[in-house]
């Protein structure tokens, strides 16, 4: 009897172990992987199968799981500093514990892994972003004349900015784009906001990314704009938006708008404008305080 409710206990206790899956995403992955021996599968479509078998089993037991992107150059660098043999499971466990810690993961939540991929790779997407952003903004220093620093001070900017974006925002959700065009490539971050009527929810960490990345675009004045969408029921969406300008934004005309949604990106044809859209000017933000860019 003693044994049984040992074992039951132990069943308990397993059920309370939160796990974390190292995925890899795509079959390009996968082949790195296959040059380890301990790497018993064969293709990635039957791989994919199996882990998804593994992940509704645990579910299934009541076990909480997540999902993480596995890299394989991350993985061989993670083994050569850690003096680990890259060909042996309890690596790969050490280096999927490293990332469930500091990498992108997400809850499995019982949808099939063909729609829980795509969302792991914008999160990872979404995390590299702000962490180039975040390294570029450190990057640029102290102003020479001033001493102030200068991703600081257009990281306030940038916050006074989305405050006054979104307190002139028609009631509804909303859904922001900001694009920052400059080499190596074009950062671009979204903040969706949702609105039941009696406050704003949003994701703080989607807010910070958001923020971080117009705060570059300001500091730097780069090439860029930032977008708004706002969808209320019985009312066409209201579509509208700024471009960067000697660190603030400057109003988009309605004009503007409609040929930036309206325009192949490729071909430069014109594409049909959405039904039920107002393409419109965007609302006065109010009594801006002088630009404060770092131009002495």
């Amino acid at each position: 009897m003693t044994r049984t409710d040992n074992r039951t206990k132990r069943r308990v206790l397993h059920r309370e172990i939160a796990g974390t899956i190292g995925l890899l995403a795509d079959d390009h992955d996968f082949r790195a992987m296959r040059r380890y021996g301990s790497f018993t599968f064969d293709d990635h479509a039957t791989y994919l199968k199996h882990v998804e078998a593994l992940l509704r089993t645990r579910a299934l037991q009541g076990s909480h799981t997540t999902v993480a992107l596995f890299d394989p150059a991350e993985y061989a660098d993670f083994c050569t500093r850690k003096d680990l043999d890259p060909d042996k499971p309890s690596s790969r466990s050490r280096f999927t514990a490293q990332i469930a810690a500091t990498g992108p993961t997400l809850p499995y939540d019982g949808r099939p892994l063909a729609d829980l991929l795509p969302a792991l790779v914008d999160e990872a997407v979404r995390q590299a972003t702000w962490e180039y952003a975040s390294t570029l903004l450190a990057r640029l220093g102290a102003c020479t004349s001033c001493g102030e620093d200068i991703g600081r001070a257009a990281f306030t900017r940038a916050a006074e900015l989305l405050v006054r974006i979104l307190d002139t925002a028609p009631p509804g959700d909303r859904h922001l784009v900001c694009s920052v065009t400059g080499p190596p490539e074009t950062l671009v971050a979204a903040l969706h906001i949702t609105d039941d009527g009696a406050a704003l929810e949003l994701d703080e960490t989607e807010a910070l990314e958001f923020t971080t990345v117009l705060a570059l675009g300001l500091a730097t004045e780069s090439p860029g704009g930032l977008v708004i969408r706002a969808t209320a029921p019985g009312t066409p969406d209201r579509v509208y938006g700024w471009r960067m300008r000697s660190y603030g934004l400057e109003p988009l005309t309605a004009g503007e708008v409609f040929d930036a949604y309206c325009t192949d990106v490729e071909s430069g044809d014109l594409i049909s404008p959405e039904s039920n859209v107002d393409y419109c000017a965007p609302p006065d933000l109010g009594e801006e305080k002088p630009a404060q860019g770092h131009r002495h």
